[in-house]
C-alpha cells in the first residue's frame, strides 16, 4: 500500500493580534492509497486548516509535510498551486459550484482548467453516471437539490483524477438519506480507484464506513478507534 501524505511535528501558528493561535500543533500523520480516513473534532479543533495544510493551500509554520515524498515545507509558496493541482482535489461543505453552469458544465469545466479536450464529453457522461446525476445534465445547481449539488462536486473531483481527495463537511448540509449515499460514494472510490481520501467531519453517522478514525482538538490529533494501515 503507497504511502501518499506523511506529516511530521506539522503545525500552523496565526497571530491574533499579539496573541499566538496554535491552530495545528506538531501533527504527525501518514496517509495511503485505499484509505478513507474520518477527521472527527468539534467545531474550532482545527480540521479545516489541517485540511489546507495537507491539500497545499496553507504553508505550514514549522514541521515536514511530504506528498508522494515531496518535501511540501521545502516548496516556495509560489509553486504550491502546482503540487496541489496534480495530487490533490478537494470536496466543500458548500458545494462551490458555478451558479451559471448546467451540471454537465460544472464538471466540464475541470478539463477546460486542465486543457484536456479529447473524449472529454465521453468522460463527463461516466462521471455523471457513476454519481447517479445523468437525467440531470442540463439542470442548473439552484434546481438541485443538496445530495445531488454535494455529488456534482464528487464528480468534479473525480474529473480532476487526483490521487488525493480531501473533503470538509461533505455531509454537514445534507439529511441522511443523501449524506450516506455521498459517503457511500466516498468509500467505493477509496475502495475500487485506491484513492486517498480524507473527509472532516463531526457526522457521527458516518464512522462505521472509515478504515481509519483520527481526532483533534485544540490542534493536537489522536487515534482511537478505527484499525491503523
Amino acid at each position: 500500500m503507497g504511502q501518499t501524505i506523511d506529516a511530521q511535528a506539522l503545525s500552523k501558528t496565526y497571530k491574533e493580534g499579539s496573541v499566538e493561535v496554535h491552530a495545528v500543533r506538531d501533527v504527525d500523520f501518514q496517509a495511503f492509497e485505499g484509505e478513507l480516513i474520518g477527521l472527527f473534532g468539534p467545531s474550532g479543533s482545527g480540521k479545516t486548516t489541517l485540511l489546507s495544510l495537507l491539500g497545499c493551500i496553507l504553508h505550514p509554520t514549522s514541521g515536514h509535510l511530504r506528498i508522494f515524498g515531496t518535501d511540501i515545507t521545502s516548496v516556495r509558496e509560489s509553486k504550491m498551486p502546482l503540487i496541489r493541482r496534480q495530487f490533490v482535489s478537494f470536496i466543500f461543505q458548500g458545494f462551490n459550484l458555478v451558479p451559471a453552469l448546467t451540471v454537465q458544465e460544472n464538471i466540464e469545466l475541470v478539463y477546460e482548467l486542465k486543457r484536456v479536450a479529447q473524449r472529454k464529453r465521453t468522460k463527463v457522461y461516466e462521471l455523471m453516471e457513476r454519481v447517479g446525476l445523468t437525467d440531470r445534465a442540463s439542470f442548473l445547481p439552484r434546481d438541485l437539490s443538496g445530495g445531488q449539488r454535494q455529488r456534482v462536486a464528487i464528480a468534479r473531483a473525480l474529473a480532476a483524477d487526483s490521487p488525493i481527495i480531501l473533503a470538509d463537511e461533505p455531509t454537514g448540509n445534507l439529511d441522511h438519506t443523501n449524506g450516506s449515499r455521498v459517503m457511500n460514494i466516498l468509500r467505493t472510490l477509496a475502495t475500487d480507484d485506491r484513492k486517498c481520501i480524507i473527509v472532516a467531519t463531526h457526522d457521527d453517522r458516518t464512522k462505521q464506513l472509515f478504515d481509519r478514525i483520527l481526532y483533534i482538538e485544540d490542534g493536537e490529533i489522536s487515534t482511537k478507534g478505527g484499525p491503523e494501515k
